[in-house]
């Protein structure tokens, strides 16, 4: 039996494109339907049984009729050819409100056929062209669908949390005891699951959203654990494999070294001992490019010289989406012709994109009663603002400002 595990598309994410003035669509949608193309070819080529999308197909809440058609035509592409899908619901796809409809829920109104939707969490059992396969399906678990619960009231951030946690690991324990032994089984999820690497440089933080334990998805009962929701590819766990597919493309310089694609996965035939593999496949897609140079206060001739650094890394700007990171003394504002580099680089390097970030190398400032600014973390800062400001504040308050300030500091920081 073969799969293939893809999630994170995010139709409409238009950031670094342009839009085209005869068609009116985003550069950048382009991108990712190629990306998407890529894929649909080589589950029709290949004959997979089953394409398990993880989550996220557009950006928004409330994708555009351009968005959802596109989606649709490639969604139909892979019926057509007989291959069965799986839709499973992410953050982005849930609606504010549970009374209105996911991204994706009208393909389970149309009833196209064998394409599967998971809106909440359930055991599907889907027929393929290699035989029946089950599949644990547990989208995003909203905030707002727990926090009303009368056993919610009173809880801090960090509790809920814990008890969402608690609550996906119980429907977890509940769907995978009616599992049939002989037949293959797969978990698919869209989570955050600690240990998770968010890119090439970081690593996901604790405390923003819910997570999930490894050791309570990676169990025996599954053949493959598919995830969605962390846009690198990566591996969390061997036997069985506990993978996330990460995004088709690249959505911003946070995925300028990684690799995108989606995972082929084959089960064997055998029904008491299964063996699993699985190999991740790479889509090209286009490129985040940063390159990096720098002026010093004497320097006669900032233009040219950045330009020259420019101009040599010429291959690596070609079609992609290029950002140049300039680093100057604050004396030097005003002393590069960005409007030049800008047509340059555009015009003559032809570059899908370009940028300049600018780094001003500034004294530092003695503020906040004697601490430099620049130093001070969000937290420290806001924790030396209600300090300084005590006159204006209740002791219960301040702790009140200073306990909200964490939770949203913490939010923002690990999105």
């Amino acid at each position: 039996m073969k799969l293939i595990h893809f999630a994170d598309l995010h139709l409409g994410v238009e950031t670094y494109g342009s839009i085209s003035s005869e068609s009116g669509v985003s550069s950048r949608l382009n991108d990712f339907l190629l990306s998407f193309d890529v894929m649909v070819d080589f589950a029709v080529h290949e004959k997979v049984d089953l394409v398990l999308f993880c989550g996220d197909a557009y950006k928004s809440r409330s994708p555009s009729q351009t968005q959802q058609r596109e989606f649709a035509r490639r969604i139909k592409r892979l019926s057509d050819a007989g291959v069965v899908v799986l839709l499973l619901a992410g953050n982005h796809d849930m609606p504010n409100t549970a009374e209105r409809a996911t991204t994706t829920e009208i393909f389970d109104t149309l009833r196209i056929p064998g394409v599967y939707v998971a809106n909440k969490p359930q055991l599907c059992r889907i027929p393929t062209a290699s035989g029946g396969i089950q599949v644990v399906a547990i989208p995003w678990l909203r905030r707002s669908s727990v926090a009303a619960r009368e056993d919610m009231r009173g809880l801090d951030f960090a509790q809920i949390n814990e008890k969402m946690s608690q609550i996906l690991t119980g429907i977890i324990d509940d769907l995978a005891a009616k599992l049939e032994p002989n037949v293959p089984a797969v978990l698919a999820t869209h989570a955050w699951v600690q240990g998770a690497s968010t890119s090439s440089e970081s690593n996901m933080s604790i405390g923003g959203e819910h997570t999930l334990l490894v050791s309570s998805i990676a169990r025996p009962v599954f053949d493959y654990v598919a995830l969605g929701h962390i846009h690198r590819h990566q591996v969390l766990n061997e036997f069985p494999p506990v993978v996330y597919s990460g995004s088709l493309e690249r959505l911003d310089f946070g995925d300028e070294k990684d690799e995108k694609g989606f995972y082929l996965v084959e089960i064997s035939a055998h029904t008491q001992k299964r063996d699993t593999t699985f190999a991740f496949h790479s889509v090209s897609g286009r490129r985040f490019v940063t390159i990096k140079a720098g002026i010093s206060a004497d320097d006669l001739a900032p233009t040219e010289n950045v330009l020259q650094i420019l101009q040599n890394a010429a291959e690596d700007i070609v079609g992609n989406i290029v950002r140049l990171e300039l680093t100057m003394p604050q004396e030097c504002l005003g002393r590069v012709d960005e409007p030049r580099l800008r047509q340059i680089v555009q015009s003559q390097l032809k570059a899908s994109y370009f940028d300049i970030s600018r780094n001003v190398i500034r004294e530092a400032r003695p503020r906040l009663g004697g601490a430099t600014a620049e130093a001070l973390t969000p937290l420290q800062a806001l924790e030396t603002y209600l300090r300084l400001k005590g006159d204006n504040y209740t002791p219960a308050t301040a702790a009140k400002l200073a306990q909200l300030g964490r939770e949203i500091i913490t939010q923002v920081e690990v999105e």
